[in-house]
Formats: structure tokens, C-alpha cells, sequence
């Protein structure tokens, strides 16, 4: 069962106030017709250029391979990979994951009741055969084919989820961490290499007081300033021989962040759908709005 039948949280709320607008209209006096049709279209409104702008920014926004993506805002598709450690498990069948969200809802009578909702937020990495790039679920809006359905007594838990190698689709800020800095400046790592060590005054004394006398002298402090840079040296070298490290993660401001394990052009079309459900509603509101006013 697909995801897309629940649209993005935003987009949740805009068609559940449109729709409650709608039903208002059958609980109010003639008289409020106008003002609660005019919301509804403008709500309408909101979600149409919403969905709009989503469906081309995905559609129109070039895949990118991780071994070779610009730094910025771009969109990657590969297969869904755990990171090395202990793995995720899933709380609901205790199966290994990369990603899940899961409700709990209790049978209250004929309803089911939400009782809690669980989302985790460890990262993972995407494959695309030309690198590793790991994942920052934190602040992604996810739209998950997978979804598993398991009744226990009068408890229901109802799961999303990514498993190894299912396929991923990122549209997010990407960024590499490693190897180069490019804000490299050897003397002032060097002078907050050589605070550190003052802060901690008997160790300072233990590593470069060489004649004894409780104090560092001129030569003392000119040895403990070579070796200072010996030591920052050492660092630059290591992170230069490092791999480079790549990042997916929520971009800075309002832009959209996007996980899903389906292709970019199914996820275009369901925003276009939505778009134009939001225009029809848009419509049909600006309509009532307009019979309200001349009957």
C-alpha cells in the first residue's frame, strides 16, 4: 500500500482544512458561506503552488552521482546501505532497518485511536556504484512505499520503512567532509594547539619544563611551539590521507528535503496529482464563493 495515499505533513494539513471548511459550510448559516468558501480557496491555493513547486523542483532538478555531485542542493537515487556498527532494528518485528516510523493505535469501540507514533533518526548510506553517501533522516520529509500492517489483540502497529537495498531518493544539501580543508590555517591551529596546552599548565610543565625549575622558559616555549607545529602537521597529513566522507542533509531556510524509495518521476507525478486536486478544490471553492454572493 503506498505512502502517497498520506501525503507530506503539510500537505496533510492543508487538505484537512480544506476539507473541514467544506463541512463547515453545512454546520454554519448562510450568512458565513462566503468567508469560509473564501478560506478554503485560498488554503486550496497554498497547496496547488505548493505542489506545483515540488513536482518541478523534483522533476526538473538533474540527478547527481555521489562521486562526482557539486556541493549544494542536488538529488542522488542509488540503494539504501546500513552503516557499520550495530544495526537498526525495527521495534515492531525486531528485523534489521535503515529507516521506520511506526504508529501504535488501540481499538476504542469501532475506532482506532492513535496512541503513539515512533520515528527513528539514525543515518544510513546510498550506493550509487560511484560512492557512499550517508543520510541524515533528521528533518526529511519520507515518503515510504513499504508499509506493514500487524494486529495484536486491540493494539494495531502500522510501519514505514527502508530495509537494505531498497531504493533510495534523496533531494537534499550536499556535502563532503574530509579530506581538504579549505579553510587550512596552519598558524592558528598552531596557536589553539599551543592554549590548549597552556590551559593545562602541569602537563605543559610535565612535557616541555626542561631543566626543572617550575617555569617555561624562552627556549622551553620555543620547543613546545616546534613541536606544536609537528603536531599540526601530523593532523593535515592524516586528514589529507583520509577518504572523503559525503553527506546528505536538510538544507539551510525552507528548501525541501526528501527521502523516498521511489523513482523521481513517480514522485513528480504524485505531487502533480495533488496539485491538481488542490486546484480543483481551488475552483470549486472560488465557484461557491461566487454562487453564495449572487443568490
Amino acid at each position: 500500500m503506498l505512502v502517497s495515499l498520506r501525503p507530506d505533513r503539510t500537505a496533510a494539513i492543508t487538505a484537512a482544512v480544506c476539507a473541514g471548511l467544506a463541512f463547515g459550510v453545512f454546520r454554519l448559516p448562510p450568512s458565513a458561506h462566503p468567508t469560509v468558501l473564501g478560506l478554503a480557496a485560498v488554503v486550496a491555493v497554498f497547496g496547488w503552488l505548493r505542489s506545483v513547486h515540488h513536482s518541478r523542483l523534483i522533476l526538473d532538478t538533474p540527478t547527481s552521482r555521489v562521486g562526482s555531485a557539486a556541493q549544494g542542493y542536488v538529488e542522488l537515487f542509488g540503494n539504501g546501505l546500513p552503516l557499520a556498527g550495530n544495526p537498526l532494528h525495527s521495534p515492531m518485528n525486531g528485523l534489521p532497518v535503515l529507516w521506520y516510523r511506526l504508529l501504535v493505535e488501540t481499538r476504542e469501540g469501532n475506532k482506532w485511536v492513535r496512541e503513539r507514533e515512533v520515528v527513528s533518526d539514525d543515518s544510513f548510506l546510498l550506493d550509487d556504484g560511484s560512492g557512499l553517501c550517508a543520510i541524515d533522516p533528521d528533518g526529511a520529509e519520507m515518503l515510504v512505499d513499504r508499509k506493514d500492517v500487524e494486529r495484536r489483540g486491540d493494539t494495531r502497529y502500522t510501519q514505514w520503512c527502508l530495509i537494505r537495498n531498497d531504493p533510495i531518493y534523496v533531494l537534499g544539501e550536499f556535502t563532503t567532509l574530509g579530506s581538504i580543508d579549505p579553510e587550512r590555517n596552519s598558524s592558528r591551529q598552531v596557536s589553539e594547539l599551543l592554549a590548549e596546552w597552556k590551559a593545562d599548565h602541569p602537563g605543559l610543565l610535565a612535557r616541555f619544563d626542561a631543566n626543572g625549575d617550575g617555569e617555561i622558559d624562552l627556549a622551553e616555549w620555543e620547543a613546545a611551539r616546534a613541536e606544536a607545529k609537528r603536531e599540526v602537521a601530523r593532523r593535515q597529513r592524516e586528514l589529507d590521507a583520509a577518504p572523503e566522507a559525503h553527506l546528505m542533509r536538510r538544507p539551510a531556510g525552507r528548501r525541501l528535503y526528501l527521502i523516498s524509495d521511489m523513482d523521481p518521476a513517480r514522485l513528480g507525478r504524485r505531487y502533480q496529482l495533488w496539485g491538481w486536486i488542490f486546484f480543483a478544490i481551488a475552483l470549486a471553492a472560488g465557484a461557491g464563493v461566487a454562487w453564495t454572493l449572487t443568490t
